[in-house]
């Protein structure tokens, strides 16, 4: 059988806030490459200020992907996502640079690397039938609930109000007698790329602190105003409001939380999110670490992943 020499890429990961977008320009530059946005959220057109989105100005002229592709009412599935940035993969290959995935949705990046077999899970239509009763009669709560007793890590994984994914992960036990979480884990194999994962971590009081000054300049910039807009077109009950910094905000314009309340609410969010993506990318996938907290030291430490990448990919950096 012939050797087939798997594509090279590089993946950058990192909690929200820890500077992924400086630093992946930088790299960018480095090593010809092109960014494919590894965020379940900024696939939406007109969610910009709350999901962080990279500016024009910031790009400083290197391609990205996957920005601005959906409408706020659309849902967006990790398989989705799979199949999409494989095909960019191929393509920004086949233009001679080297692609590099930059996000902090750990699912959706794992699902890409590995062959992670979406379409083979099993499925029994006539109990998701059942579930979605339920849902109808009882409300999502007690699936939820139910989900939390049988599998907490999809649980803590799985917003509450994500309907379609509680009734998945539940559809799956239901099947297989294994949890989704074990059933996904049992999935993952050698990578399907020459990858060089790497993922940027800094001193936890100094991230949050990070976080909780990101907010205050969201706010600064106009968050409240891109959430009014999106909630008086119509957007409500879609997957893509469920996201930090949405949500809260959809509850103050709603009246049930005061203003404050909203951005103490948000700010926290955002730190326990935080957490829960360095925990994921830790117990799921097998990364090397730069520590970013010395901001003194911020030019040795893109040499140091510079060379990390360069070593690890055999590719010579501009």
């Amino acid at each position: 059988m012939a050797h087939t020499t798997k594509e090279k890429l590089i993946v950058l990961i990192g909690p929200t806030a820890v500077g992924k977008t400086k630093t992946s320009i930088h790299l960018a530059k480095s090593f010809n490459a092109e960014i494919i946005s590894g965020d379940s959220m900024q696939i939406y057109k007109g969610m910009d200020i709350g999901t962080a989105k990279i500016t024009i100005e910031e790009m400083e002229g290197v391609p990205h992907h996957l920005i601005d592709i959906k409408d706020p009412k659309e849902s967006f599935s990790a398989a989705e996502f799979q199949q999409l940035v494989r095909e960019k993969i191929s393509e920004i290959h086949s233009r001679g640079k080297i692609p590099m995935i930059v996000g902090g949705t750990g699912l959706y990046i794992q699902s890409v690397i590995y062959d992670y077999q979406f379409t083979d899970s099993p499925g029994d239509a006539e109990y998701r039938c059942t579930l979605e009763e339920r849902v109808k009669d009882e409300g999502i709560g007690p699936l939820y609930d139910e989900l939390q007793r049988i599998d907490p890590s999809a649980a803590k994984n799985i917003h509450p109000n994500n309907t379609r994914r509680v009734i998945r992960a539940l559809e799956i036990f239901h099947c297989t007698g294994e949890t989704m979480t074990d059933y996904q884990s049992s999935q993952i194999d050698d990578p399907l790329y020459e990858t060089a994962l790497l993922g940027l971590t800094m001193d936890r009081d100094k991230l949050y602190d990070r976080i909780n000054k990101r907010v205050d300049i969201m706010v600064e910039e106009g968050l409240i105003e891109e959430v009014k807009t999106l909630y008086n077109q119509g957007v409500h009950n879609v997957q893509s409001v469920q996201a930090i910094g949405y949500k809260e905000i959809y509850e103050y314009l709603e009246g049930r939380i005061s203003f404050d309340r909203a951005i103490e609410t948000l700010k926290q969010n955002s730190r326990r999110y935080a957490k829960r993506q360095l925990t994921w990318f830790r117990n799921k996938m097998d990364v090397t670490w730069f520590d970013m907290t010395p901001e003194e030291d911020h030019d040795k430490i893109i040499s140091g992943i510079s060379e990390f990448i360069a070593g690890k990919l055999e590719l010579k950096s501009n």
